[in-house]
Order: C-alpha cells, then sequence, then structure tokens
C-alpha cells in the first residue's frame, strides 16, 4: 500500500489529466475547475484513508474529531470505504448526517431561546407553509446539474486514484514476496 506521500503525488499529478480531459471532454472551463477542485478535495482531504488516521485525517486539523464515529465504522479498506462508488456516497452521506444533525441541534438550540424570549408560537406569518426548505436545494440541482455532476465525477475521482493506487501496490507487494 503506498505511504500518504504516495497518494498525494499521485493525486497532483493526475490533476492536469483530470482538468485537461474535462476540459476537452466538456468544453467548459467552468465544468473543469469544478471537476479540479473535487478532485483535489477527494485526494488530499475527502478520500478512502478517512478510515485510519491518516494524512487525509490531519488535515482536519481541529475538525477531524467529525471523523471518528466513521473510523470506528468501517474496516480499513473495506467496500464502504474504497470501493468505487460505494465509498465516495458513504463519504458524502455521513457528511449530509453530520450537517442535518448539527442543523436540528442549532433549530432545537434557537427553538428554546424563542421559548425563554416569551415567544410561544410560530409566526406563521414569516415562513409561509407552502415553502419548504428543500425548494431551493431541488431547483438548484435542476438548473446546475453539470456542475453537481462534475463534482461528484471528480470526488469519485480522487477517491478512485487513491483505491487503484492501494490495489496496485499491494498486488506488487504480494508479486515481489511470491518472488522470494
Amino acid at each position: 500500500m503506498p505511504s500518504g506521500r504516495t497518494h498525494d503525488s499521485i493525486t497532483l499529478w493526475g490533476l492536469p489529466i483530470v482538468t485537461g480531459g474535462t476540459w476537452f471532454y466538456s468544453e467548459s472551463p467552468t465544468i473543469a475547475i469544478v471537476t479540479a477542485g473535487s478532485y483535489l478535495f477527494a485526494g488530499l482531504m475527502f478520500g478512502p484513508d478517512l478510515d485510519i488516521y491518516s494524512h487525509q485525517y490531519k488535515r482536519w486539523g481541529p475538525l477531524r474529531w467529525l471523523w471518528l464515529p466513521y473510523r470506528k465504522m468501517l474496516r480499513h479498506r473495506s467496500v464502504f470505504s474504497h470501493g468505487f462508488i460505494l465509498g465516495t456516497i458513504g463519504r458524502i452521506l455521513y457528511v449530509t448526517l453530520l450537517g442535518l444533525t448539527a442543523t436540528f441541534f442549532c433549530v432545537l438550540g434557537w427553538s428554546i431561546a424563542l421559548h425563554y424570549q416569551g415567544v410561544t408560537t410560530w409566526d406563521r406569518a414569516a415562513v409561509p407553509l407552502t415553502t419548504s426548505i428543500l425548494t431551493p436545494i431541488v431547483q438548484g440541482f435542476q438548473t446546475h446539474w453539470q456542475i453537481w455532476l462534475a463534482a461528484l465525477f471528480g470526488l469519485e475521482t480522487g477517491a478512485m486514484s487513491h483505491s487503484i493506487s492501494d490495489t496496485i501496490g499491494s498486488a506488487w507487494k504480494r508479486s515481489q514476496r511470491k518472488r522470494r
């Protein structure tokens, strides 16, 4: 299995290939930049090795504690951390769950604060019932689907470069042991 420095080098050497290939295929500098940014983010901070104490894990700095449950839940190099598509989707869902949990506690705290200020009912005039929190999110996905697809492609490509190099590195080490 390659070291963290090797994975970083592979990510950085692959960046021009991913960026150039995306730009060539999409003919859009915006899509190429989004793909490149998400590829870099996946390769350096959001990759499969968040399931162990790794370079990627340490780069989260003071926020790395957020990844402790993820590390405890998954066995290293499992299909849920290193698997194609499944690993990236799992990390996206994990971060989404963290965001929803934080949102829940913020709304709960806000509600408690309002209660102690003497507000006993929600002001329905301020937020119409027909307005949904999800409406702007869904509209954003519909309007900018190519950007979202480019971001997902970059995240998956960054993770794939890591998993593929792990697989090749492990196979190489096995073949060297068999020769001896």
